[in-house]
């Protein structure tokens, strides 16, 4: 994970998967059609979101939201793999592997937008009649990226009021 290219791969990974993940569900699930795993919490689902999460921008119009969700999804890669590319070897460990997540997830659903102007979602928790909106592969990995930088910031703070702490003990 040291080595500049490391985060690229993971990256790279995670779109892999995300691609993968989605032409399966797009070639043996309808759309709309429900495949009950876990009854009373998890299944699987075929849905096509033409906004962001939890549908949002739906119902804007295609040219303008295309424009917007495209130019910052195109801006969000840009600034993470220009940060990437800096940091090198100095960025923290969570740091790195969280931009990594964010970066791969993000490719995962620019690509869907651009190629088919929606976004495959197939993953749908619920407890009963609750129902998380349906997610996919590339929203897990930007989830579980920004965790990763929370972490970071959590530790790094623990990290400064270690050192604060040590440093009035030594006066």
């Amino acid at each position: 994970m040291h080595s500049r290219p490391f985060p690229f791969l993971i990256a790279a990974i995670v779109f892999a998967l995300d691609r993968i993940s989605k032409e399966f569900i797009k070639a043996h699930i309808g759309g709309w059609q429900t495949l009950t795993v876990i009854p009373g919490l998890f299944n699987i689902v075929h849905t096509e979101n033409p906004g962001i999460a939890f549908g949002m921008l739906a119902d804007a119009a295609p040219v303008w939201r295309g424009v917007v969700l495209i130019g910052f999804s195109a801006a969000v890669l840009i600034a993470i793999s220009t940060i990437l590319m800096r940091g090198g070897v100095k960025q923290a460990l969570l740091v790195r592997g969280g931009l990594a997540f964010i970066l791969g997830g993000a490719l995962g659903n620019l690509y869907d937008r651009i190629v088919n102007g929606t976004v495959t979602d197939f993953v749908e928790v619920h407890a009963g009649a609750h129902y998380f909106p349906a997610f996919n592969v590339a929203d897990s990995a930007i989830t579980v990226g920004a965790c990763l930088l929370l972490l970071d910031m959590w530790f790094a703070k623990e990290r400064k009021v270690s050192h604060a702490s040590e440093a009035n003990l030594h006066r």
